[in-house]
């Protein structure tokens, strides 16, 4: 095992109150192993992946749990200790590259760094190694391209990118945040080929972050389903695309439209939004959404308990076994 996250919370505490986007989440990823965090904006997907890089802004905290890399404590680690893992051993792909990258430094100087700070190379090794990286993750030219600015590169590219800076000191864990959010489905096909090629070669584990449930059924092991900050399920990626439990991953499935649809028919939506943070619903935190909703979900929470291999958080399983 390479990571156990046990237990986690994080919150963020504000005039209006504390708003807890990470709600008590446990799981494991083994090496060479890509694991998809799936669910729609404000689910905590995003808030658990900075947890684990420790790069949380304030008023965000890590209020309880543990993050254990090789049964290292990563939420007690100091800034300097933390900073020796972060681009080396675990490395991050951020959301938005245009933004990630800075825009007045050259592309290999941005890619150096990193190299030079976790390797302990010469400037000179350091400028090859970066352009042996942007040949790696398909930079056409790669030694030209390396003195191009961000702004002189496409999405794709710049995605790229991102992915050499990622995986330039050989990381054993890549934190992938929407690798191919805002690309189109060529460019997106590409940059998953490239995880897995990645993958295969460095016996890397990926934590892969995304609300896209294309991406997940083409890349993913196993799959976890977030929603208002909980785990509401977890399974094997096909066995969660053929037999979904919970009411939540059954309605994100739905929602995408299928080729063989009838074209007069009206794609599938699932009811309300999201609730506020700060004012969330007694009992179950999708229990104003859902098409299945008992007396007992509006005044009880469901813990999270195993079902047909998968795990998963609802009562309907819990009343379907009393049954039985």
């Amino acid at each position: 095992m390479l990571l156990e996250v046990k237990n986690m919370s994080t919150e963020f505490k504000l005039k209006r109150g504390i708003v807890k986007a990470v709600d008590d989440i446990s799981f494991t990823i083994d090496k060479g192993e890509i694991l998809a965090i799936v669910g729609e904006s404000g689910s905590g997907k995003s808030v658990t992946s900075l947890s684990i890089m420790g790069l949380l802004q304030k008023p965000g905290r890590i209020a309880s749990g543990k993050i254990l890399y090789k049964s290292q404590d990563l939420s007690k680690l100091s800034p300097k200790e933390m900073q020796k893992l972060r681009g080396n051993q675990i490395s991050m792909i951020f959301q938005e590259p245009m933004t990630s990258l800075n825009p007045v430094w050259r592309i290999k100087d941005q890619i150096m760094e990193s190299i030079m700070t976790h390797l302990r190379l010469s400037k000179k090794e350091a400028l090859a190694r970066t352009i042996e990286m942007l040949d790696t993750v398909g930079i056409p030219s790669a030694a030209q391209r390396a003195n191009d600015y961000p702004h002189q590169m496409s999405g794709g590219m710049r995605q790229r990118v991102m992915t050499a800076m990622a995986l330039a000191c050989e990381p054993e864990l890549l934190i992938a945040d929407e690798p191919t959010t805002a690309l189109d489905v060529t460019i997106q096909a590409q940059i998953l080929e490239l995880l897995f090629r990645m993958r295969e070669k460095f016996n890397m584990a990926v934590l892969l972050i995304t609300h896209d449930l294309g991406v997940v059924s083409e890349a993913a092991d196993r799959v976890i389903v977030m929603y208002c900050g909980k785990i509401v399920e977890e399974a094997e990626v096909r066995s969660l695309f053929t037999h979904p439990l919970h009411p939540y991953t059954v309605g994100l499935l739905q929602s995408i439209p299928q080729i063989d649809d009838d074209s007069d028919k009206r794609l599938y939506m699932i009811k309300g939004m999201v609730p506020n943070p700060l004012n969330m619903p007694s009992g179950c935190s999708f229990s104003d959404r859902c098409d299945h909703t008992m007396e007992r979900c509006t005044k009880e929470s469901p813990e999270l308990q195993r079902i047909d291999g998968h795990k998963v958080r609802c009562f309907l399983y819990e009343e379907a076994r009393e049954g039985d």
